[in-house]
């Protein structure tokens, strides 16, 4: 296989060094990662400055951008062909329910779906990541079974609980959970006395029941999320073209 592994956590992450190096037993891994850290960059691409890519010192290519970018110039300029697949992480903290929104581990893993390639978005839940390991060998099993089963393109959000691999109960298919609304902005004064902020943490799980991410994670279970790009709200097109019909001439 020809393995694409970006993440958002910048190019020296210790998660993303444990993702590709597992994967090698695979074929051929090309790491493209931001030069610092992008966290809750999302799929914003750099639009307003040039994107310079360079080689790390461990070898890897860090490009002057977000995650998104990453993969597309991947894609675009770094390799000769297209790779089999995109795998994205392993990052630091979950991505449950409603952080795919922001997450730009999430946003790496889609760029590769819009280009038409299966991709995996790996994270490892908790704070003591001491468990990368754990995660990498989910991300090698399941890359296996995609090459082996020539699953059609699919984007897959992977939540691993951090623990010991013995101490992971099994691994559950999950629709995504929601969270409670995030903590209020933090207003701080820089040395200068001018305010400044920072963006409060995210809310707890509010809806984390039997068949969520969050239930799965909770339960010691791996999460696995299939996620689609098509936001449409069917279920709301009756009602809209029904408000819709009093604007129409």
């Amino acid at each position: 296989m020809r393995i694409l592994v970006s993440n958002d956590d910048g190019v020296f992450a210790p998660g993303l060094k444990v993702l590709a190096e597992a994967l090698r037993e695979l074929g051929e891994v090309t790491v493209v990662a931001p030069d610092r850290n992008k966290s809750g960059a999302s799929n914003s691409l750099t639009l307003d400055n040039p994107v310079r890519i360079a080689r790390a010192e461990n070898g890897y290519y860090a490009v002057t951008g977000t995650p998104t970018d990453c993969v597309h110039m991947a894609i675009h300029e770094i390799l000769e062909a297209k790779p089999d697949l995109v795998v994205s992480g392993i990052n630091s903290g979950p991505n449950l329910g409603d952080d795919v929104l922001y997450s730009g581990t999430v946003a790496a893993a889609m760029e590769g779906l819009l280009h038409g390639i299966p991709a995996l978005a790996l994270s490892l839940n908790g704070h003591d990541h001491a468990h990368y390991d754990s995660a990498a060998r989910v991300a090698v099993a399941l890359a296996k079974e995609l090459r082996a089963a020539s699953l059609p393109r699919r984007l897959l959000n992977i939540n691993v609980p951090n623990l010991p691999w013995e101490r992971i109960l099994g691994v559950e298919v999950t629709r995504q959970g929601f969270r409670h609304r995030a903590e209020d902005v933090v207003r701080a004064t820089d040395p200068k006395g001018l305010p400044v902020y920072w963006i409060g943490r995210p809310g707890g799980s509010a809806d984390a029941g039997p068949g969520t991410d969050f239930h799965a994670i909770d339960h010691d279970r791996v999460s696995v999320t299939p996620l689609q790009i098509d936001l449409t709200d069917y279920q709301a097109f009756a009602p809209v073209d029904a408000w819709l019909s009093g604007l129409r001439p």
